[in-house]
């Protein structure tokens, strides 16, 4: 097995545990197994899962879960032109390629400078990631039938753990300083006043003074 072979199939080891946590927050928010694993087949991308889930469990309404899953999704359409140029193949085999487009199989993929390289492991890694996360996801669902409060074990740390180790990367510049601090406002203001799932649409509009901020000559590079 070769090098960028043997770094994927950790890595998809790794995310199919976590998907045994999805797993267990979809269980615990109601879904039944077979729309927990229709969700993680069909959607396949686990942060806007993590979501969509957590505003169901937190009694949101199916419009806010959709609203919060597709805009987690949205960055996905950004990988595109990086891994456009290895995919070129037949415009079915490119159909399915856009479904394993996401976070993981990007990063395999960018990270090969051999354009061969690079396609075996952008295929590799996302067949291998999603036999994993499905399986995950199934073993999940069982086992957050046998746990009598699921919320104990603290999985619904999991979700936002991940995207603040994300966010911290950002917060060395002022544009990043500035989003996170006004869509962390309006999300602590938004809580009381709106439904499950609106405050992380709302934060969003965070992003506006960000790009405003990062747009202007000599304003966007440095750090507080």
């Amino acid at each position: 097995m070769t090098s960028h072979r043997r770094e994927a199939f950790v890595l998809t080891v790794a995310t199919g545990l976590i998907g045994i946590t999805f797993g267990v927050l979809a269980d615990s928010a109601g879904l039944s197994l077979v729309q927990a694993a229709a969700l993680s087949a069909l959607t396949f991308t686990g942060a806007s899962q993590f979501a969509a889930v957590s505003v169901v469990g937190a009694g949101g309404n199916p419009v806010a879960a959709v609203g919060s899953g597709l805009l987690l999704a949205a960055r996905n359409s950004l990988y595109g032109p990086v891994v456009a140029p290895v995919l070129r193949s037949r415009p079915g085999r490119r159909a399915v390629a856009a479904h394993f487009v996401i976070d993981e199989t990007t990063a395999m993929a960018s990270a090969q400078d051999d354009p061969v390289d690079a396609r075996d492991a952008f295929w590799f890694t996302g067949l291998w990631l999603f036999v994993f996360w499905n399986l995950g996801t199934i073993a999940g669902v069982l086992a957050g039938g046998l746990l009598d409060d699921p919320d104990a074990w603290g999985l619904d740390a999991a979700f936002p753990a991940a995207f603040v180790a994300l966010i911290v990367p950002h917060l060395r510049t002022r544009p990043g300083q500035a989003t996170a601090l006004i869509g962390a406002t309006i999300a602590v203001v938004a809580v009381p006043l709106s439904p499950a799932g609106a405050p992380m649409l709302l934060a969003a509009l965070a992003v506006g003074p960000g790009l405003w901020l990062r747009a202007r000559p000599g304003r966007g590079a440095g750090a507080a």
